[in-house]
C-alpha cells in the first residue's frame, strides 16, 4: 500500500508561484511512476506532469509547459509540482497520484494510488 498527502497550495496572485509537495509513504516508493492531476469544478479530472520512476523522464500537459516543473526525491518520499506564472485558468484541486509502472500514463485510471487533493486558487 501506498498513502501519499499533499501539501503547499494555497492562493496565489496571477503571475505568482507555488509549490506542491506529495509525501508517499512506502517502501517501495522508488519504483513508482508519480504524476500531478487537477480538477477544476465542472471539469474531469486532467493530467498536469509526471515523472518516471527513475526521475529521467517528465512529461507535461500543454498548458503548464514551460510554467510548471515536476520532480522527485526518492531519498526523501517526495514528489513536487513548482508552478510559475500562475494563470486563473490554474485554479483547481490538485491530486497527487502514484502507479507501479516504469512509464508515466496520462490517465488517471491507471494510477492506483490517490492523495486527498490541495486546493490551488489564483486571482487576477
Amino acid at each position: 500500500q501506498v498513502q501519499l498527502v499533499e501539501s503547499g497550495g494555497g492562493l496565489a496572485q496571477a503571475g505568482g508561484s507555488l509549490r506542491l509537495s506529495c509525501a508517499a509513504s512506502g517502501r517501495t516508493f522508488s519504483i513508482y511512476a508519480m504524476a500531478w492531476f487537477r480538477q477544476a469544478p465542472g471539469k474531469e479530472r486532467e493530467f498536469v506532469a509526471g515523472i518516471s520512476w527513475r526521475g529521467g523522464s517528465t512529461y507535461y500537459a500543454d498548458s503548464v509547459k514551460g510554467r510548471f516543473t515536476i520532480s522527485r526525491d526518492n531519498a526523501k518520499n517526495t514528489v513536487y509540482l513548482q508552478m510559475n506564472s500562475l494563470e486563473r485558468e490554474d485554479t483547481a484541486v490538485y491530486y497527487c497520484a502514484a502507479g507501479r509502472t516504469p512509464t508515466v500514463p496520462i490517465s488517471a485510471h491507471l494510477y492506483g494510488y490517490w492523495g486527498q487533493g490541495t486546493q490551488v486558487t489564483v486571482s487576477s
